[in-house]
């Protein structure tokens, strides 16, 4: 049954109702933009601090190492997934969000003063790791209960509207990030200087900014649908087991997620790393292309999730599927081939011009598939699992590739799991018109 059928709004939604889901919207968005920041300052940095935690002579080993050690972040994030999704389901939305920003703070905090290789030895990338396993179960719970918060905000109108804007708050983290290292290169350091302690300032700011956000989010308010079903009268069962009465929606939400979430982290984070040692381009090259790539792709977000609103979320998943099984190849190719950096920035937005097809609604769409009691675990568990199996690896195998000397063996690797979820997008139901979102069981 279709929750448009059961629209909660039968008159035009009054204003002071739309400033309160804008409000509300906000404060989620930018704990989500704090989170990601904190994330990603590791990759942005990652070219200056792989030497004070690797000793190697080979930067591609030590961006190895440093990638591993990224993909730790993600071993753990089903984990986070559950304990923060548990939270979500059974305490609100609000208390999930309000403590996985305060755990990154932590996280962040750990790699801001942890000592290098030189001075403590395997004691410095053991504490690295630390880090990236905090980080991880904070991403891994803040995925899941902030796709279930922005879509139960939304009105049904519009959801695939508001709720790309988790895509475009996770964009602009990373765009955030590499905003700092832009200024840290070029106004306040010089290149000895972040080598040898300034890519620490990244994470300082992080952390302080969590703090912030933690604040924020203690006073948003509570969904309607949280409220809605908390009241009903429900058995008390473990998350994992009433997820287990959903196999078919936790089976869809691992067959969607693959190909998009590894097209997302090669053309985000592992687009740095690739522009840079395969392409060539200077370190300040490198990050205006991949910023200037990040602000088109952050553009296409809402652009997408209102067309999702009127044609729905289905055919657009199509069109990422079969764009990206067809042009992912040619794309990364002609990338590896060119030495211009306009000719760079213009192959990796038109790669965000299908894989935004994904990371637009994904959000929305997993939402739809569950009722309320079990939504945020629903979410968050499978998505990531399936995230670290085929996002936070996306690095790692693409720079094993390289280090063999096969590097376009990766490319194809990637079209062959955007093939896979294409397979799930013809199959499935279009959650617009089939959505779960009215239901609170």
């Amino acid at each position: 049954m279709s929750d448009d059928a059961v629209p909660a709004h039968p008159h035009p939604i009054e204003f002071n109702d739309a400033k309160r889901r804008i409000k509300a919207i906000f404060v989620g968005s930018i704990g989500n933009l704090v989170e990601w920041y904190d994330f990603y300052a590791y990759t942005a940095f990652a070219l200056y601090f792989a030497p004070a935690f690797f000793p190697s002579s080979d930067p591609v080993v030590q961006q190895l190492n440093a990638a591993t050690l990224f993909a730790a972040g993600f071993i753990v994030r089903p984990l986070g997934g559950w304990l923060f999704g548990h939270l979500a389901d059974r305490y609100g939305r609000r208390l999930s969000l309000t403590i996985s920003v305060l755990m990154m703070c932590f996280g962040s905090l750990i790699i801001a003063v942890t000592p290098t290789y030189a001075s403590i030895g395997f004691a410095a990338p053991a504490l690295l790791a630390l880090a990236r396993i905090i980080e991880g179960l904070s991403l891994g719970g803040e995925y899941g209960a902030s796709a279930t918060y922005l879509s139960e905000v939304a009105d049904p109108e519009h959801r695939g509207f508001y709720s790309s804007f988790q895509y475009v708050t996770l964009i602009g983290g990373q765009l955030t990030a590499i905003l700092v290292l832009l200024l840290l290169q070029n106004v306040f350091l010089t290149h000895e200087q972040l080598v040898a302690w300034g890519w620490r300032i990244p994470f300082v700011i992080g952390a302080a900014l969590a703090i912030i956000a933690m604040f924020m989010r203690r006073h948003m308010q509570e969904t309607d649908a949280f409220t809605a079903a908390s009241k009903q009268p429900v058995k008390r069962e473990s998350s994992l087991r009433g997820l287990l009465k959903y196999p078919r929606e936790v089976a869809i939400v691992v067959g969607l997620t693959a190909g998009g979430t590894a097209a997302f982290y090669t053309f985000t984070t592992y687009m740095q790393t690739f522009v840079k040692q395969t392409v060539g381009l200077s370190d300040l090259t490198t990050t205006y292309v991949i910023a200037g790539s990040l602000i088109f792709a952050a553009i296409l977000q809402p652009i997408y999730g209102a067309i999702s609103d009127r044609i729905g979320r289905k055919p657009m998943l199509i069109f990422f599927g079969v764009a990206g099984t067809l042009l992912t190849v040619p794309i990364l190719t002609t990338l590896a081939g060119t030495k211009s950096p306009w000719i760079a920035f213009l192959l990796i937005s038109g790669a965000w011009v299908f894989t935004a097809g994904y990371t637009s609604i994904n959000a929305v769409v997993k939402a739809e598939l569950f009722p309320t009691s079990i939504r945020a675990t629903g979410i968050a568990v499978p998505y990531a699992v399936t995230v670290s199996i085929f996002g936070g690896t996306a690095p790692v195998i693409a720079l094993w590739f390289k280090q063999q000397g096969h590097e376009q063996w990766f490319y194809y690797y990637l079209a062959g799991v955007i093939f896979l979820s294409l397979l799930v997008y013809t199959t499935m139901r279009d959650t617009k018109h089939n959505s779960a979102m009215h239901r609170h069981d």
